[in-house]
């Protein structure tokens, strides 16, 4: 069974921010599934279903993110899958809007949801898509941007993005991380002229 995980903090004042952006794109992969987030065991919403061939689990923590452990960790145990078998989804401040990256593993790069799962894991050698949300202006602390949702004026980047990171994320389910990898990290960002 993949298990695909979208970080993000629970309740309604979180739903749109930056750092619920792993959280956003798990809901549009259920919805393009036709799949339904339930309530689930270790403080979680979860849905089941398939791509292709492959069972897939969706998961979304609904502890906050410093704590995405604490929900991750016993749900892989207990689904018998392989860290190889999980993907976490999540913001990232160090890309620009627009652009994403899959890696088979790596630091959490002060993601703190990224660094909970390792812990609890105990391990950093899970797959990770991380979307781009850029940085936050000088004059605006970390915290408060992340915290913050996307302006009006970055939602068709924004759409774009979900759209590829769903694409992304069956490329994996259906071909592995290396034909994922090779194919959406090099794309350019929505919105970039390359030519």
């Amino acid at each position: 069974m993949k298990i695909i995980v979208g970080l993000g903090n629970p309740g309604l004042r979180y739903r749109r921010t930056r750092h619920n952006f792993g959280s956003i794109v798990l809901g549009a992969l259920a919805r393009s599934r036709r799949l339904g987030f339930r309530r689930g065991k270790h403080r979680c919403t979860r849905a089941m279903g398939r791509i292709g061939k492959e069972e897939v689990l969706l998961i979304r923590p609904q502890t906050y993110m410093n704590l995405s452990g604490r929900c991750v960790a016993p749900l892989l145990r207990e689904s018998g899958s392989s860290v190889a078998d999980l993907m976490v989804v999540c913001d990232d401040v160090n890309l620009d809007l627009g652009r994403m990256r899959l890696r088979r593993g790596g630091s959490a790069g002060g993601h703190k949801g990224l660094a909970s799962i390792a812990q609890h894991l105990k391990t950093q050698a899970f797959p990770r898509l991380r979307l781009g949300v850029g940085e936050p202006p000088e004059w605006m602390d970390m915290m408060s941007y992340v915290l913050g949702a996307f302006p009006r004026g970055e939602r068709e980047v924004v759409n774009q993005t979900i759209a590829r990171a769903v694409q992304a994320l069956e490329t994996w389910v259906y071909y592995g991380i290396e034909e994922a990898m090779n194919r959406f990290n090099q794309q350019p960002a929505p919105g970039v002229d390359n030519s």
